[in-house]
C-alpha cells in the first residue's frame, strides 16, 4: 500500500545523500572556495659556487669549445655504387644504407680548415665514393670533390665551393700529453637529410700517445691494390677516453684551446661501437699529409730506407743500451739513403735531430714529416758507441715491397735444438714450396717449440736463417757450429727472412 510519508522521506533523504556527494567533489575540484598556498620552490644553488668553482670553470670552457668548433664541423655523404665496400666495414665503420639493390649511402664527418672550402677527413670517410655532399651547421648543403687521400695515414682531404666559411686553426700533437683534456666533435647524420642527428661533443683526457695499432696495415691487406705496401701504414694514434662512435670519424679532436690536435678516426671494440676508448691522428701528420694532397694530389713520402723492430728489455742488453728505447734497424734497402749514408744492420736509432726517439711508430712519423732531399741527423748505437750520421732522405716508392711485416706465431715440438727450441733445416724444394721461397737455397725453421725460448719471442716456422749472432748461415750445419759457443744466460741474436724476402731481427736469451 503506498504511504505518502514513507515516500517523502525516502525523496529527502536521497537528496540529501546526493548533495553531500556533490559538496565532496566541488572540494575535491577546489570549487568550494577552499583554496590552498603554492609551495615555496628554492632556487638558490644548495652548494656555494665558489666551492665548485675549479668545476664550473671547467664546464665552461667545455661550452665555449663547442660553441667555437662546432660551426666548422660538417656531415660527409659519401654515396657507393653497388655493394659494401672495404672501407666502409672492419674497423672504420660507417652507417651504410639498409637497402643492397640501390646506391649505398654512408656518413662521416670532417672540419673546415680553409675559408675557401677545404676540409680535412678521413680516407675511410670517402675511399670508393661516387659522389660526396657536405651538409654545413647552418643548413647549406654542397657537392663536394676529392682533392687526395692516402690510405697508409686514413688521411682525406675535399673540397667545396664556398667562401667565408668559419675554419678551425690547428694545434700541434707534439704538445699533447697525457692526462690532458680534449673535446671530441663529430657531425653523423643519422636519421636521413630531414631530421638528421647532427653535432655530437664528447669530453675526455688523452689516455696514451703513440698507439700502434696495426688497424691501419689490416685495412690495406684486405685491398690487393695496397697489400704490397701495407709495410707503409703509419700508425702512432692518440688514445682517449672520450666517446668516438661511427659517424664520428674524421671529425676534429680539439684541445680546451679550440686547437685541432687530433682527426677522429677509430675505435676498438668487437662491435664497432665505443667500448671504453677511441683513437685519432696526430694532427702534425695529418697536416703534412694534407699540405702534399693539395699541392700534388698524393703524398710525396720521405724514405729512410730501413726495416726497423722495438727495443725491450732483452734487445736493449744485447745492444748495450743505456735505456729500454730506441728502434733497432732489421734491413737495409739496397741503394737506399740509410746505406749509402752509412747505417748497417743491428744499428739502433735512438734520434733525430736531437729528437728522442723510442719507438718503431714515433720513427715512421719523425720521417713522415719531413720530405723527400730533407737532410737529418741520425744518432744510433753501434757496437756499444753513439755517433751520428747525416742522412739525406729518398723518396718512398709506395709500388714498391713493404719493409718490414710483423708475423703470427704457429708451434710445435719435437727435436728441436734444446737451446733455442728451434728446428732448423737445410731448405729442399718441398720447404721452399711449403714456406713461400723461390729459391732452394740456405737454412730453415721448420718447427718450433711449444712455449719454447724463441716462440716466446715471436720466431715462426718458416723464417730462413740469415745470421746467428752476426755470422752468416748458409747451412743447417752453420747454426749447429754458432750454437755450439752459445751458452746459458746467453742471448743470441737471429736474423731472418720470410718468403718475401722481408727480414727481421729476433734476440731470444738461452735458458739457464
Amino acid at each position: 500500500m503506498y504511504d505518502p510519508l514513507r515516500a517523502k522521506i525516502k525523496i529527502a533523504f536521497y537528496s540529501a545523500l546526493a548533495c553531500l556527494f556533490g559538496l565532496g567533489m566541488t572540494s575535491a575540484l577546489g570549487w568550494t572556495g577552499v583554496t590552498h598556498s603554492m609551495p615555496a620552490v628554492e632556487t638558490a644553488p644548495q652548494v656555494p659556487v665558489e666551492a665548485v668553482r675549479p668545476a664550473v670553470d671547467l664546464s665552461d670552457a667545455f661550452v665555449n669549445v663547442a660553441d667555437m668548433v662546432t660551426p666548422a664541423v660538417v656531415r660527409i655523404e659519401a654515396r657507393r655504387q653497388g655493394q659494401l665496400s672495404r672501407s666502409q666495414g672492419g674497423f672504420f665503420r660507417n652507417f651504410p644504407d639498409s637497402d643492397p639493390q640501390r646506391d649505398r649511402v654512408s656518413g662521416g664527418s670532417g672540419f673546415v680548415v680553409s675559408s675557401d672550402g677545404y676540409i680535412l677527413t678521413n680516407n675511410h670517410v670517402i675511399a670508393d665514393a661516387t659522389a660526396l655532399t657536405v651538409f654545413l651547421q647552418d643548413r647549406r648543403s654542397f657537392p663536394a670533390t676529392l682533392v687526395g687521400r692516402d690510405p697508409f695515414t686514413d688521411v682525406a682531404v675535399i673540397k667545396i665551393d664556398a667562401q667565408g666559411l668559419t675554419q678551425l686553426s690547428l694545434g700541434s700533437s707534439n704538445d699533447l700529453r697525457v692526462g690532458e683534456w680534449i673535446v671530441a666533435i663529430g657531425n653523423p647524420g643519422f636519421g636521413g637529410t630531414s631530421r638528421p642527428l647532427d653535432y655530437t661533443v664528447t669530453a675526455g683526457i688523452v689516455s696514451a700517445l703513440g698507439r700502434p695499432l696495426q688497424l691501419l696495415q689490416r685495412e690495406l691487406q684486405e685491398d690487393p691494390e695496397t697489400r704490397e705496401n701495407r709495410g707503409f701504414a703509419i700508425e702512432d694514434f692518440i688514445q682517449t677516453d672520450a666517446v668516438i662512435n661511427p659517424g664520428n670519424s674524421g671529425g676534429p679532436m680539439v684541445n680546451l684551446r679550440g686547437q685541432v690536435v687530433g682527426i677522429n678516426s677509430a675505435i676498438a671494440s668487437r662491435t664497432g661501437f665505443y667500448q671504453g676508448y677511441g683513437f685519432a691522428i696526430p694532427i702534425d701528420l695529418a697536416q703534412r699529409v694534407m699540405e702534399d694532397l693539395v699541392e700534388y694530389g698524393e703524398v710525396r713520402r720521405a724514405l729512410l730506407g730501413v726495416g726497423m723492430g722495438s727495443i725491450d728489455q732483452i734487445s736493449a742488453e744485447q745492444y748495450g743500451l743505456p735505456t729500454v728505447s730506441g728502434v733497432e734497424v732489421t734491413m737495409i734497402t739496397p741503394d737506399g739513403p740509410a746505406e749509402r749514408h752509412g747505417l748497417r744492420p743491428y744499428d739502433v736509432i735512438v734520434a733525430i735531430d736531437d729528437q728522442q726517439i723510442g719507438r718503431v711508430g714515433q720513427l715512421q712519423q719523425v720521417i713522415a714529416l719531413r720530405r723527400p732531399g730533407d737532410r737529418i741527423d741520425v744518432t744510433i748505437y753501434r757496437e756499444g758507441r753513439e755517433f751520428t750520421l747525416e742522412v739525406e732522405l729518398g723518396e718512398a716508392p709506395l709500388s714498391s715491397e713493404p719493409l718490414a711485416v710483423a708475423a703470427s706465431p704457429d708451434p710445435d715440438d719435437r727435436g728441436m735444438d734444446a737451446k733455442l727450441g728451434l728446428r732448423i733445416e737445410d731448405m729442399t724444394r718441398e720447404s721452399a714450396s711449403t714456406f713461400g721461397f723461390d729459391e732452394v737455397d740456405g737454412a730453415i725453421i721448420t718447427d718450433v717449440q711449444v712455449n719454447g725460448p724463441s716462440e716466446r719471442r715471436g720466431v715462426v716456422a718458416g723464417y730462413k736463417l740469415l745470421e746467428i749472432n752476426r755470422q752468416p748461415v748458409g747451412r743447417a750445419a752453420d747454426a749447429r757450429r754458432i750454437m755450439a759457443d752459445v751458452e746459458p744466460g746467453d742471448i743470441v741474436t737471429l736474423r731472418l727472412a720470410t718468403g718475401a724476402g722481408l727480414p727481421r731481427v729476433f734476440h731470444v736469451r738461452v735458458p739457464g
